[in-house]
């Protein structure tokens, strides 16, 4: 039940990411003298949408795509996040919160990387 959960919260959150990525696209491209804060965060949500997409397809035989999926999303939004809040208020989330976003979404990503030999088989 849990991991039934946790798979449908990544393909929500691949959604909300995804429409958080083209919003902030086109904030860079029409409402904003200085696109580049709202560009960087849009780039990040376009790149990781997909990938939450794919995790959620690979989970059946995925090992590691539950904690893949939890570090790229709470690395996305904190990245993305800060950006924006640059962006709209002048200030960040909080203190090191787009590094950590980062750390959290390089480390997701090599928590797929690790997924490739963490297979699961049919007979689990």
């Amino acid at each position: 039940m849990a991991d039934s959960i946790a798979r449908s919260a990544t393909l929500f959150f691949a959604g909300i990411i995804g429409v958080a990525g083209v919003a902030s696209a086109a904030l860079a491209s029409h409402a904003s003298a200085d696109p580049r804060l709202m560009a960087g965060a849009s780039a990040m949500c376009l790149a990781h949408a997909p990938a939450l997409v794919a995790l959620y397809a690979a989970w059946p035989t995925l090992r590691t795509a539950a904690v893949a999926a939890i570090l790229l999303v709470v690395g996305t939004l904190l990245f993305a996040g800060d950006l924006a809040m640059r962006h709209a208020a002048g200030h960040g989330l909080f203190p090191m919160s787009a590094p950590t976003g980062g750390f959290l979404m390089m480390t997701g990503w090599l928590t797929v990387a690790f997924g490739a030999f963490r297979h699961r088989t049919t007979t689990e």
